[in-house]
């Protein structure tokens, strides 16, 4: 039985992948660069961090990590504080697992305040005992310590805690560290036919509770 469960946002809760696909480009432009072929690629496996120095050390922007991360969040903020929508199935499903008694929270490489704002206009914020971020833990999803930190605050067994997420590195860091994973579908992972045999379960959207009632306390 599950007594704990970790949600990945972007691709998973909300459906906001999309504006991921142009963000790093727009702020290349905005500081004067020119972003090479691909870079949607580059990033889709970096923290918001690791993507910060990736244009320090490719591009030679002088600015700070904290000033790069600032600039591409001023893009962001429009999107989730007014427009994010939450995925198929999304509410329902956080809040029956509230109900059961499974202790929730967020693991995202997307910064807090952000995330924040997006859960809370959607109503399911306080579904979740705490977020974590990429960004304040300190590494990215392609490591184990962003879970790790999750499992800590749960408190609960880790083959008993359950990683919702949608991107194959993800899914392939937790099942490593030896997590049970629900794999997330969404159309911007190209990698779903690996997402879905590593998976412990394949939700094609998260409105398919029944999927999951083996797993769940009554």
């Amino acid at each position: 039985m599950i007594a704990g469960a970790v949600f990945d946002v972007d691709g998973t809760l909300l459906d906001s992948m999309s504006i991921w696909d142009t963000v790093g480009a727009d702020y290349l432009r905005s500081i004067g660069f020119e972003p090479k072929e691909n870079l949607n690629e580059v990033f889709k496996d970096m923290s918001l961090d690791q993507a910060a120095r990736y244009y320090q050390t490719e591009y030679g922007v002088t600015l700070s990590v904290e000033e790069i991360t600032a600039g591409v969040n001023a893009l962001l903020e429009d999107f989730y504080r007014h427009r994010a929508a939450l995925k198929l199935g999304a509410g329902e499903l956080v809040r029956e697992l509230s109900r059961r008694g499974v202790k929730l929270c967020v693991a995202t490489a997307t910064d807090r305040y952000l995330v924040e704002a997006a859960l809370e206009r959607c109503g399911v914020l306080s579904c979740f005992g705490r977020i974590f971020t990429c960004g304040e833990v300190g590494h990215g999803k392609n490591e184990p310590h962003i879970f790790e930190a999750a499992l800590r605050f749960l408190g609960t067994v880790r083959e008993e805690t359950l990683v919702f997420d949608d991107a194959l590195y993800a899914v392939r860091t937790a099942k490593k560290a030896g997590f049970p994973v629900a794999a997330v579908y969404d159309s911007h992972e190209k990698g779903r036919d690996e997402v879905r045999a590593l998976a412990d379960v394949y939700l094609e959207n998260l409105a398919q509770l029944d999927k999951l009632r083996e797993l769940l306390p009554a």
